[in-house]
This record gives C-alpha cells, structure tokens and sequence, in this order.
C-alpha cells in the first residue's frame, strides 16, 4: 500500500511540476527524484 501511495504522490507531483514546461524526459526525471524522496519520507513513517 506504501508503495501505491508512493507512487500516486510521486505522479501527481510530476504532473504539476515538469507536466508541459519540460517535455516527457522533464516530467519522468521529475517523477523519479519524487519517488526517490518519497521514500525517505515514507521510512520515517
């Protein structure tokens, strides 16, 4: 469940920070430093 979570959150914040200013490339590379981060968020929990 901490994964799908993770992921959703990670999406949705891709979306709104890379979604059309950067491209494809820009939003999955912003979608994969979230996740990352999301993880140390979600060890903590």
């Amino acid at each position: 469940m901490k994964k799908l979570l993770r992921i959703l959150l990670a999406g949705w914040g891709a979306k709104k920070i890379g979604g059309g200013k950067c491209g494809c490339i820009g939003t999955i590379v912003v979608f994969l430093i979230l996740y990352w981060l999301l993880g140390f968020v979600f060890d903590v929990f």
